[in-house]
């Protein structure tokens, strides 16, 4: 069977939607719809009840989920060990967002492959809706996220938190002006939004609103401006003197979370994994 059939069937099982599984698949949804139809096929029965905006799995398709799951893992655990050529080698495939990578995951992965240079690390930066359906469908044993997925059967770990600070262009500018002016605004998140609102109830629209706070670092540095960012992205920048914090605003923290399957910290890789990720996270908080 082409392994294909199954792990659109999982997407469109978590979405719910032809449309949805199709983006997150990278393919159309006219091929969504034939792999399901093929997959019913084959088993000679229906996996999902359609009606007008309105997809639910049928008793059939509420038991192919647990069955495809382990398969989708299974492939994909077997392929990649023979892809790394050895008996006895070790993988382990992890997933964050663009910001978490320079934030925490970079210095998570140098620290890991130093301890344990048999661990072979598949590392893939995506957007969290699109590495939460990868850890479902198995692609994935470990995602780091700041939004948890309110999910059954996955397994949520605190590893850090994340002291988000105002950094400006403009050295000497009163907080007043400072986001008044060429203020960009950071999507970290439903909390950090709860937050910033709290802080700033008058604030006018922002310059600019961005998904990652490496883009708004990124324009900050060639135009100038201000925005919350992680004290890690912006370091070397503080350091010489080309961005200034703001002391007078109020730091926002952010909770990173480690997310994987129930039962997988068992295992050795991911028992250390897990360990590394927290005392990095500690790190950082200090």
């Amino acid at each position: 069977m082409d392994i294909s059939l199954l792990k659109t069937f999982l997407e469109v099982a978590r979405t719910r939607h032809f449309g949805k599984a199709a983006d997150a698949l990278f393919v159309t949804q006219s091929a969504v719809s034939a792999r399901i139809k093929l997959l019913e096929s084959i088993l000679g029965v229906e996996l999902f009840s359609r009606r007008r905006n309105d997809i639910q799995l049928t008793v059939p398709g509420m038991l192919m989920v647990r069955h495809a799951e382990t398969i989708v893992r299974g492939w994909e655990r077997a392929r990649h060990e023979i892809a790394l050529g050895g008996e006895g080698a070790e993988s382990l495939a992890v997933g964050c967002p663009l910001d978490l990578w320079g934030i925490l995951l970079r210095d998570w992965a140098a620290t890991l492959r130093r301890e344990s240079p048999q661990l072979v690390l598949q590392i893939e930066v995506q957007p969290s809706e699109i590495l939460v359906g990868r850890l479902v469908n198995g692609l994935l044993d470990l995602a780091l996220l700041f939004e948890p997925p309110q999910i059954p059967g996955l397994a949520i770990r605190q590893v850090a938190e994340i002291p988000l600070i105002l950094v400006s262009r403009c050295d000497g500018c009163t907080l007043h002006d400072i986001v008044e002016r060429d203020y960009y605004m950071v999507d970290w998140g439903s909390v950090f939004a709860r937050h910033h609102a709290e802080y700033f109830p008058d604030i006018p629209p922002p310059a600019a609103r961005f998904a990652s706070g490496a883009l708004a670092r990124d324009l900050m540095l060639a135009h100038g401006g201000s925005a919350y960012l992680a004290e890690q992205m912006v370091q070397r920048e503080l350091e010489r003197g080309v961005m200034f914090r703001v002391t007078a605003a109020p730091v926002i923290e952010r909770t990173a979370f480690a997310v994987y399957r129930p039962g997988d910290e068992a295992h050795r890789e991911m028992k250390r994994a897990l360990e590394t990720l927290r005392a990095i996270g500690r790190d950082h908080e200090a």
